[in-house]
């Protein structure tokens, strides 16, 4: 066997070995999810001794009156409409500080990127004020009303690096053409901005969909909470935790995000993989 063969075979192995001890947690969710909860601390044993879909049809009645469908279909009306506005916004910020010259240019782009630094925990209070102040608490308000504004910077710079990448030459050929500021963005740039921007929408639907802190801050009804923060009432609902059906409703919280990356790993690799490239 040549060193080239081997060398190819040891890695194929070890990144085999990495990713089964990655993937392991979720693997031991899943079959947990078919046992009963005195089966799960019994021992390290993997499968189950028979498998049951009790915790799923247990767990999916959820907590104060609400199913998990309830709770799915509030996930939906928060991310859907977050991760648009986002992709949006963002792109259009994104044109302004790549294309134009204007007055304060270069320091709105350093409190731009000044912003990325700064910890969640510091703007909570101040955002929390402002929501307050118009009276958009337990909604989802808040959400949409931070992605409608661009305040999320870190997708703003993605796109602005992904921008200056491509040759202005485009620009003022689609500007003799006739085309105008908006439509050289429309026509021009986002069919080439389209690896980027389903990147920037895959990492928001991801984040938007796991958050539980800004959840909780923001949302206060059970009848409006989302998956995350319906498993956490989960837990606290029983005096006895139904570890079962928490790993049968997990699997089923899991299971978006992993069919959604499979389906657009090919652009979210290309986005990140393009990103910041100049031409």
């Amino acid at each position: 066997m040549s060193k080239k063969v081997f060398g190819n075979v040891f890695s194929y192995a070890i990144l085999i070995i990495i990713g089964v001890i990655m993937c392991y947690p979720l693997i031991w969710m899943f079959f947990a999810s078919f046992k009963t909860n005195s089966e799960i601390f019994a021992g390290v044993r993997l499968l189950p001794q028979s498998f049951s879909f009790e915790a799923f049809r247990y767990g999916w009645r959820g907590v104060g009156g609400n199913t998990y469908s309830k709770f799915f279909t509030n996930s939906f009306l928060l991310v859907a409409p977050t991760t648009i506005l986002t992709v949006i916004t963002s792109a259009l910020v994104a044109y302004g500080f790549a294309r134009f010259e204007f007055r304060g240019k270069k320091i709105l782009f350093t409190i731009l990127l000044g912003t990325l630094m700064l910890p969640n925990a510091i703007l909570i209070i101040p955002r929390y004020t402002i929501f307050r102040d118009l009276n958009v608490i337990d909604s989802y308000y808040p959400f949409y009303l931070m992605a409608a504004f661009a305040c999320y910077p870190f997708f703003t710079y993605m796109l602005v690096q992904f921008i200056r990448g491509l040759p202005r030459d485009l620009d003022e050929a689609a500007y003799i053409d006739g085309c105008g500021s908006f439509g050289i963005l429309v026509r021009i740039l986002l069919p080439l901005l389209k690896p980027a921007l389903f990147s920037a929408g895959l990492f928001q639907f991801l984040w938007t969909y796991n958050d539980y802190f800004n959840s909780l801050i923001y949302i206060s009804s059970i009848k409006k909470y989302t998956v995350s923060l319906a498993l956490r009432m989960t837990m606290d609902s029983e005096a006895t935790t139904a570890w079962n059906s928490i790993m049968a409703m997990s699997c089923l919280v899991v299971l978006p995000v992993v069919i959604l990356f499979f389906f657009c790993q090919k652009y979210f690799v290309e986005g990140i993989a393009t990103t910041g490239l100049k031409g």
